[in-house]
């Protein structure tokens, strides 16, 4: 899993990934907006939802204890992250800098 995550971070265009997990409500609640994100966005933004449960090694690497979090990778760097359900608008916001 690590080799392909580090390619899939290593990119020119900004990857949106969603840490969730199963269980979590506000993942849940999120979802859809999550959704509506990546099909207003199209090819300019990569998103990608990784749970938690299937990820350990993952959770404990960037030190996910609240799910939902959010973070934005370009290039294999990390250029925000935030705890908590965000819903469109707010996504947008997040990745709009590296656009």
């Amino acid at each position: 899993m690590n080799g392909t995550f580090e390619e899939l971070i290593d990119s020119e265009t900004p990857v949106l990934i969603d840490f969730f997990a199963e269980w979590c409500g506000p993942c849940k609640a999120m979802s859809p907006a999550l959704h509506q994100f990546a099909e207003e966005m199209g090819d300019k933004v990569k998103v990608v939802k990784i749970d938690i449960d299937r990820n350990p090694a993952l959770q404990r690497k960037f030190n996910i204890s609240g799910v939902p979090t959010i973070m934005v990778f370009q290039k294999g760097q990390q250029k925000f992250r935030q705890s908590g359900a965000m819903m469109v608008p707010q996504l947008k916001k997040a990745v709009e800098p590296f656009l």
